[in-house]
């Protein structure tokens, strides 16, 4: 396991963390090279080829305005909202580029969103969301060019770089403690140690920070999730993009907060759906959101962490750290679990299907509730488990190519349906038929099978059938 909590839990940009940070973070690592190779003056122009997926769904997602970002030097973790729509004005008004001028000096140039090239149906070998850039001189000569993956969840792979990935994945696996990539090897490391989930995944990320800074960056992701929600809560009107989805949870909030103003157990699933959907419509909008393992599935782990922080019992009582120290733990947990799906299967739905976006949020965040919950190491596993059994086969076809549709209220189903499987493994005692491994291999042959119709190319299910207006 060479993958960390702060890979899989980053801030970003939305409306997708495949189709629009991996894309923004490709282009901002091109216009680096740039910069690092001294070729920004030489550039009169750029070439851009946005293949598969990416070309398919690139409208709705923001993946060519993101592009162009990046190409300005803009990191998606960096930039704030109120920065991309100044920044996207301008470039619709001027059809001007400021070449790298986020990490270098810029250079201004000719290019516009329309001068990238679309190859929907031109699938790339390492994977469908593809994309080459290339800048060129006054001649038309090649300066340099790269050619990059998004492979989900916000990650990117450039190509010719996969030796050195595995050689630096093979140095950070030897100098953790507790190595795994898979449920089998994890459970074996908390058997042997007597750590719980959440123990092994902290003395691994204690290789590269120290615990302090692990919980500061924990609790940091914590309160992006919890502006992301508050902010949503304050926009009314329609979601951008066209399909004019209203904004609901604004008007659910106040209905809420006048129907239970004692935070009566009754109405928890009430509030779960609310922050699923609030931090679901800020991403649909190209708000600041928290990747959690991706920008589709993202109001999942902040909805059932809402559950757990309000609805575990004592929570009412507990003081400001005894809070944090539950949120740290959960998301510990929840990370340790989306390892194993980054490793032995896929979080893209391009890839998937939309089981490996909202089934393996679901999976963590039914394993991080029942770590809270008091549930065992089997326990936790079982709960994963389950979630994920229960979201195999989940297509990926947004209407519009937006996150909207079915999208956001996907988010609060596959919350519930966290809650409801980490209460069913503590029902039992964590012996179980099917193991986590089984499912996540299951759910990447599922993906392997699934048509490409219904993997976020917006060619087939609700995005063909349903009119977009």
């Amino acid at each position: 396991m060479a993958i960390s909590v702060f890979d899989l839990f980053t801030v970003g940009i939305g409306p997708s963390s495949s189709h629009t940070v991996g894309p923004m973070r490709a282009a901002h690592a091109f216009a680096a090279k740039l910069v690092r190779e001294e070729h920004v003056e030489a550039t009169a122009n750029l070439r851009v080829d946005v293949y598969g997926s990416l070309a398919a769904t690139g409208r709705g997602h923001g993946t060519f305005t993101a592009i162009m970002l990046g190409l300005e030097g803009y990191d998606p973790e960096e930039i704030l909202p109120a920065e991309v729509d100044e920044r996207l004005e301008e470039m619709a008004a001027t059809g001007k580029l400021q070449l790298c001028k986020a990490v270098g000096s810029g250079k201004e140039i000719d290019y516009k969103v329309e001068d990238m090239i679309q190859h929907p149906l031109t699938i790339l070998p390492r994977h469908t969301n593809g994309m080459k850039m290339a800048a060129l001189d006054a001649a038309g000569n090649v300066l340099a060019e790269d050619t990059y993956y998004s492979v989900g969840g916000g990650f990117i792979v450039r190509e010719g770089a996969e030796d050195k990935i595995a050689a630096n994945i093979e140095e950070a696996v030897s100098s953790q403690p507790y190595p795994f990539t898979t449920a089998a090897k994890l459970l074996e490391h908390c058997a042997t140690t007597g750590m719980s989930i959440a123990g092994v995944m902290a003395a691994n990320e204690e290789v590269y920070r120290t615990k302090d800074e692990i919980r500061e960056g924990l609790l940091h992701i914590w309160q992006v999730m919890e502006d992301c929600k508050d902010s949503a809560l304050e926009r009314e009107g329609v979601l951008p993009g066209g399909l004019k989805v209203r904004r609901r949870a604004p008007e659910w909030h106040k209905r809420l907060a006048k129907e239970d103003k004692d935070r009566d157990p009754v109405y928890w699933q009430e509030w779960v759906n609310l922050v699923a959907l609030a931090v679901n419509e800020e991403n649909a909008s190209g708000g600041r959101v928290v990747t959690a393992p991706t920008n589709g599935a993202a109001g999942i782990i902040p909805a059932v962490m809402f559950y757990a922080t309000h609805y575990a019992p004592g929570a009412q009582y507990w003081n400001q750290e005894e809070r944090e120290d539950v949120i740290v733990r959960f998301m510990l947990t929840a990370a340790a679990i989306g390892v194993l799906y980054k490793e032995q299967a896929s979080i893209s739905g391009a890839e998937v299907g939309c089981q490996g976006e909202v089934g393996s949020a679901s999976s963590m965040a039914a394993g991080g509730l029942a770590e809270i919950l008091g549930g065992t190491v089997d326990q936790v596993e079982n709960a994963a488990e389950i979630a994920m059994e229960h979201n195999l086969g989940l297509t990926c076809d947004p209407i519009g190519g937006l996150v909207q549709i079915p999208c956001i209220e996907r988010n609060a189903i596959a919350a519930s349906k966290a809650i409801n499987a980490a209460k069913m493994a503590l029902m039992g005692d964590g012996k179980h038929h099917v193991t986590l491994d089984e499912v996540i291999i299951t759910m990447r042959e599922t993906g392997k099978d699934m048509s490409d119709k219904y993997k976020e190319t917006a060619m087939g299910g609700l995005a063909v059938n349903v009119i977009e207006c």
